[in-house]
């Protein structure tokens, strides 16, 4: 599946985008809640979820609280690429 250019904002990816975009920066969908995805890299972990108007992303931290984010779909694939898989 071909994604629209990196600049194209989100909102304007239809969700099977979205979800190979994640896929594809190794996140997994949660089984159970389908709109959350689980993104396991080498020195963070996060719980990131598509909302209604919004993504929410909370990187879980082992060794203090949780860190909470939250990220417009009117922000382009790059930008939040950069912003999101950068990590806490």
């Amino acid at each position: 599946m071909d994604l629209p250019s990196a600049d194209t904002p989100l909102y304007n990816h239809p969700l099977p985008q979205i979800e190979e975009w994640l896929s594809q920066n190794g996140g997994q969908q949660d089984s159970e809640d389908i709109h959350c995805w689980l993104i396991e890299k080498p020195d963070w972990r996060a719980e990131l979820c598509l909302e209604v108007d919004q993504i929410n992303v909370r990187y879980i931290q082992d060794d203090g609280p949780d860190i909470q984010r939250s990220f417009k779909y009117s922000l382009s694939r790059q930008d939040l690429e950069d912003a999101i898989f950068a990590g806490p």
